[in-house]
């Protein structure tokens, strides 16, 4: 096993509550973004139209942005209708490391399953998006951990 660091030290003793996933193909979402203009206003937030409007052709970043999405209200048990896929965003740490932030329903949603931050893995290539989510509960403390 690799050293620790404080990201991996703070999953110890937590539980995986639920997982979601899901593939895009990318030109669907290309279709999307050319046929009908109100979908990138509809589905994304301002920072990721920022984020993915850089290129020429945006379509890999928004398909996996809209995987991801859909694979937390799968995660969620709730599909599509859950929530306002503006409520789940997709942010970018300098890295490039992904993280979600969600707000309103998809908030509450969250909480009412027990989540308290997310574990995110998304993944693209010209024609195919994948996202892989994992919503996580908060520290067991029946949960043993191991002395240091």
């Amino acid at each position: 096993m690799g050293p620790r660091t404080e990201w991996t030290e703070g999953l110890v003793g937590r539980r995986v509550l639920c997982v979601g996933t899901d593939l895009v193909d990318v030109a669907d979402i290309r279709a999307a973004l050319t046929r009908q203009p109100r979908f990138r206003t509809k589905v994304f937030t301002d920072a990721e139209r920022a984020y993915c409007d850089v290129l020429g052709d945006p379509a890999e970043r928004y398909a996996v942005r809209f995987a991801a999405k859909e694979a937390v209200l799968k995660a969620l048990g709730t599909g599509l209708s859950g929530a306002a896929l503006t409520e789940i965003e997709v942010l970018r740490a300098p890295g490039g490391a992904p993280s979600l932030l969600l707000s309103g329903r998809a908030a509450a949603l969250a909480e009412a399953a027990g989540v308290r931050s997310w574990l995110v893995s998304l993944t693209h290539t010209a024609t195919r998006a994948h996202a892989l989510v994992a919503g996580v509960g908060a520290e067991d403390p029946c949960q043993f951990r191991p002395f240091r």
